[in-house]
């Protein structure tokens, strides 16, 4: 759920640029994660790599669940990271 914003208010607007956490942090969260939407191992390759916000939707609850320009799947929150520049 919103880590910054609060449940129903993404952290991530569509359009934003986002680096897709590394490969231990993806691999833990697989490894954890026991409820919807659990990241697939066609996901996982995406690890460091850059892209845009796409989409924003949210699971009964308020977790965020984004869409990426150019990397399948849906991302929970956690598996995202802010871009600084």
């Amino acid at each position: 759920m919103g880590v910054h914003r609060g449940p129903y208010s993404e952290d991530f607007p569509v359009g934003t640029m986002v680096r897709v956490a590394d490969r231990d942090a993806l691999e833990a969260f697989r490894r954890d994660w026991q409820w919807h939407h659990p990241l697939e191992a066609i996901q996982v390759p995406f690890a460091g790599q850059m892209t845009l916000i796409r989409s924003v939707s949210f699971y009964h609850g308020g977790d965020e669940l984004y869409e990426l320009v150019g990397i399948p799947g849906i991302w929970h929150g956690q598996c995202l990271r802010t871009v600084s520049g």
